[in-house]
């Protein structure tokens, strides 16, 4: 079995999806309409937002040619996505390459602001969600499907806008020498698994095994520099695929903080993390001290969140869950904010926004409103709140949804991984 193939033994298509009856799946329904009455969450888009998604989008190819000389022509660089194997949409491709004196990673972003902005209904409308819904086994975009899933989507072997970071790295500290952020025009070679990029990693004769191999030993070193800067890792066997796309995300995403705060000095919807008390600090490591098999390095408890990681790392696998809920517990919600200051704790970034999810995000879809026209939404604080809300609703809403999933016998991720297919009763029975 090739590596491919073994990779999707365990998928959806592996496994088929999880058979529920006609009454279960009402049931469901019900929930899911009590959950959005309740968190205000619209599942279906006005006929005008739809009807704009659909004129805009009509002729996406003539649009790019029509557009192709006021943009970075980057057809040619070998770029590629990767994502969960179940995933709708895909907003973040990368390409890199080393230089003799430094090392050039791209984060190319969809180029929702092409499509979306204030003036449109379909900004309205992504002011009125706030960010795309996932629940196990349903979806609600925050923007038009057509949008989400095709013409914005970095679907390979498809001409796409995006709205490119350019960041020149040097090769000792990976600290930023020169950030370029602009709209360009990309191809994406490819559309990787997550399982599929840690097999290229490892596979010298796959296609883009030199480039996941250096984006890999880049994202690694950066994981490194982070952590050793006190930024709280709470997740420390996360997979190589993973440490990737989590690294350059970030990266991408504080470079174009830091550009709209120190090169533009304007105004942005940060992403602010305020910090635990030291009394509620002293309570988590306290709690997680008094863990079976669990010892906090002494060099350590003046720094809670190197205390953490260090803790992580050694700790018994049993142990991890209630090392991170420990954590979890003390910390306050991070919110949006039109001003960076506080930082964002958990990172230990001084200055911190999101730009790499526009799809699914309000507060990445208005940054890159700000870096594409120099120019802030005169309501920006109260969007601000907004996303912050309904970030909040999301949340809630999704822990109840799997709750519910798992009062009804069914598994959240089961549901999640595998999608759902209503069969009669008898068979339902025979797989729940």
């Amino acid at each position: 079995m090739s590596d491919d193939a073994q990779a999707e033994a365990g998928t959806a298509k592996g496994q088929g999806p999880v058979h529920i009856s006609e009454d279960l799946a009402r049931h469901l329904e019900n929930k899911r309409e009590e959950l959005f009455e309740k968190f205000e969450i619209r599942d279906e888009f006005p006929s005008a937002v739809l009807e704009e998604a659909k004129e805009l989008t009509g002729d996406v190819q003539g649009d790019i040619d029509a557009e192709i000389d006021d943009r970075e022509d980057l057809r040619d660089l070998t770029t590629w996505t990767t994502d969960p194997i179940d995933a709708q949409d895909f907003d973040d491709a990368i390409s890199i390459e080393e230089r003799d004196d430094e090392y050039v990673l791209w984060v190319h972003i969809a180029d929702v602001t092409h499509y979306v902005h204030p003036d449109s209904a379909m900004w309205a409308e992504a002011v009125e969600r706030g960010n795309t819904v996932y629940l196990p086994g349903y979806t609600i975009h925050m923007l038009p499907p057509i949008l989400a899933e095709s013409v914005c989507s970095l679907v390979p072997n498809e001409e796409r806008f995006a709205h490119t970071v350019e960041m020149h790295l040097d090769k000792e500290t990976l600290s930023y020498e020169e950030i370029d952020i602009y709209k360009s025009v990309i191809e994406s070679n490819e559309r990787l698994t997550y399982s599929q990029a840690e097999n290229r990693i490892d596979d010298p004769d796959a296609p883009l095994h030199e480039e996941n191999k250096l984006v890999h030993e880049v994202a690694d070193r950066m994981h490194e520099i982070r952590k050793e800067d006190g930024s709280l890792v709470l997740n420390p066997a996360r997979d190589r695929a993973h440490t990737i796309i989590e690294e350059c995300m970030l990266k991408a995403n504080k470079a174009v903080t830091h550009e709209l705060m120190w090169t533009r000095q304007v105004e942005a919807m940060y992403r602010v993390h305020p910090q635990p008390t030291p009394d509620e600090w002293s309570k988590a490591l306290q709690e997680i001290q008094d863990l079976d098999g669990v010892s906090i390095p002494g060099d350590t408890w003046d720094d809670p969140r190197k205390a953490v990681n260090a803790t992580l790392e050694e700790a018994p696998g049993r142990q991890l869950d209630k090392i991170q809920w420990a954590v979890m517990k003390v910390m306050p919600r991070a919110k949006y904010m039109n001003d960076p200051f506080g930082g964002h704790h958990a990172l230990n970034f001084e200055i911190y926004g999101h730009f790499t999810s526009p799809i699914r995000r309000l507060s990445d879809l208005i940054n890159h409103w700000i870096v594409y026209q120099n120019d802030v939404p005169e309501n920006l604080v109260e969007l601000c709140d907004r996303a912050s809300d309904k970030q909040k609703d999301a949340e809630q809403c999704e822990r109840e949804y799997k709750q519910f999933l798992q009062e009804v016998g069914l598994d959240p991720m089961a549901v999640n991984n595998r999608g759902i297919e209503v069969v009669d009763a008898e068979e339902a029975d025979k797989t729940l």
